[in-house]
């Protein structure tokens, strides 16, 4: 037999299939179609799943992570999942929870439903793992809305969104019901123990998770953070425009008639009695009221489902004290966190109003800042005088922010520093998209929500419009998360370092695009005027 050595040309010829030159060779490999990724399976507690894997990342969609709340399971809390046989699909994200969408139904009860995005690349480590609560008022929104590429591909995590019940499916309460007001809460944590369990199939590590969320979202993080149920479940969190401490006069969140004063959490009578009203609007009986809305179809629900958009009870198993009263006791999970808001929150909600027929007005004003504030009006007239501002509606946006969203969410951050590592910010690009394309003759710069696109591509598409000076913003602000899931630390390549926030020295990053300063450090206090605020209430 000869052993003789093959030619070089006939070596190219046995690997590149034939081709006998080398410019043949690239010529026919650039021609021949790329073989695409193959589909992962990956085998959960429950069952195998299939995703898609795009090179970039790999995406599970649609996992069902509890059983159907709908008959009798209609208002308990969530039953572990079934498993399956087989492999199940995982490419189409799943309903959202039931919900209006410009008064017509959306989504339905089969809903608890979650989709995972992780990088594609492998990696020798497990990844950290975040899991996003969507905003929404309690009353719409879903995990699938907000597209999370982005994030893990450039932060090396694992992203889950998970959906909740929303309005009368998530948060009513009755006289003897076990789990009154708290069944979205319960949703939540049943997401986080199912990420407990199955973080490590998707080559997470399921002992470095971070809770994050926004509006309703993070008001549900912090409230999370004050729940016993909660211990072992989450290492860190982030709360974006959402913290225990937030609570609005009557008449200041949105200038409409009769608008009464909220808080994130009443209590369980008050929810209960929320409760019996909505049972009685809808025709059911005294001492019948559970049969007879478990009988109702989610249509005639959904006609006092506006009643529950602020109803997670306290006072519960899962929620025993009020939030806010927590963090000021220091009866919370005591892990790092970030905490922030954006610069301009009720300008666009200020702005809606007027849409919708209550515009603010020079000759409105002073009634509205009486309506708010009784007797002290005179008093906040006098420091937020009209003179200062380009209309009436930024002015009435402007004490809104300051007293209804940004102080708060500041004594939020001092409560949480006296007792843990705490990271404040807030987002101030004054020309953040208009995500709801409300009309204003006032500028709306970093109003609710217009942060969101920076660190999500919503509805899976990045949002048009952004310059490349918000693109880069948008990179850095992935950065400070991503990093601070790994680590406990934010950092981000080419960005300012963020020192921890202190009671004493207050540090707090502004984030905002070069053109306008760039990221630095700003006086929350200062800039939202809170030691008013704090005269005020004193």
């Amino acid at each position: 037999m000869s052993t003789a050595r093959p030619s070089i040309r006939r070596m190219l010829a046995l690997v590149a299939g034939a081709c006998l030159t080398m410019t043949a060779c690239v010529t026919e490999a650039a021609a021949r179609p790329q073989a695409e990724p193959r589909p992962p399976v990956v085998k959960l507690d429950s069952g195998r799943i299939r995703g898609t894997d795009d090179g970039t990342v790999r995406m599970y969609s649609g996992i069902r992570f509890a059983q159907p709340p709908v008959g009798e399971l209609r208002w308990k809390e969530p039953v572990r999942v079934v498993p399956w046989r087989g492999v199940a699909d995982a490419t189409k994200p799943g309903r959202p929870c039931t919900q209006l969408e410009k008064g017509k139904q959306v989504g339905g009860e089969d809903c608890l439903f979650l989709d995972v995005t992780a990088p594609a690349k492998p990696s020798r480590e497990r990844l950290p793992v975040m899991v996003w609560l969507h905003g929404g008022g309690f009353l719409d929104g879903s995990g699938s809305m907000y597209g999370a590429r982005r994030m893990a591909d450039q932060g090396d995590v694992i992203v889950v969104r998970p959906n909740y019940r929303l309005g009368a499916f998530g948060y009513l309460a009755l006289p003897g019901l076990p789990g009154s007001g708290t069944f979205g809460m319960a949703d939540q944590l049943e997401a986080l123990k199912w990420v407990r369990r199955n973080a490590a199939a998707f080559g997470g590590d399921p002992g470095n998770v971070t809770l994050f969320g926004q509006s309703a979202g993070g008001i549900s993080t912090c409230a999370l953070l004050t729940s016993p149920a909660t211990r072992g479940l989450v290492d860190k969190a982030v709360m974006q425009s959402g913290t225990c401490t937030l609570n609005w006069p009557a008449g200041i969140y949105i200038p409409v008639p009769d608008m009464g004063p909220l808080s994130v959490s009443p209590s369980l009578k008050s929810s209960q009695e929320a409760g019996l009203t909505a049972a009685g609007q809808l025709g059911c009986a005294a001492g019948k009221e559970l049969d007879c809305l478990r009988a109702k179809p989610v249509s005639e629900l959904l006609k006092v489902n506006e009643s529950f958009g602020s109803n997670l009870a306290h006072g519960t198993p899962l929620l025993p004290l009020e939030p806010g009263r927590a963090l000021r006791t220091g009866k919370f999970l005591r892990v790092p966190v970030i905490i922030g808001a954006t610069r301009s929150e009720s300008t666009g909600y200020v702005a809606g109003a007027a849409q919708a027929g209550f515009p603010v007005t020079a000759e409105n004003y002073p009634r509205l800042m009486k309506d708010a504030f009784g007797e002290q009006a005179g008093k906040v007239l006098r420091e937020y005088p009209l003179t200062d501002f380009t209309s009436p509606g930024q002015a009435w946006a402007t004490v809104s922010s300051d007293r209804g969203w940004s102080c708060p969410t500041l004594e939020g951050d001092e409560a949480m520093a006296a007792r843990t590592t705490v990271y404040a910010y807030e987002f101030a690009d004054a020309k953040a998209p208009n995500l709801f394309g409300t009309p204003s003759d006032f500028p709306l710069g970093a109003q609710h929500a217009s942060d969101l696109p920076y660190l999500f591509d919503l509805d899976g598409k990045p949002w048009d419009g952004l310059t490349s000076a918000q693109w880069r913003l948008a990179g850095q602000m992935i950065g400070y998360w991503t990093s601070f899931a790994h680590t406990g630390k934010p950092r981000a390549a080419g960005a300012p370092a963020w020192r921890a926030f202190t009671p004493s020295g207050q540090a707090a990053l502004s984030l905002k695009p070069a053109g306008q300063g760039g990221i630095g450090p700003v006086d929350l206090g200062d800039e939202h005027r809170c030691a008013f605020w704090r005269g005020l209430a004193g």
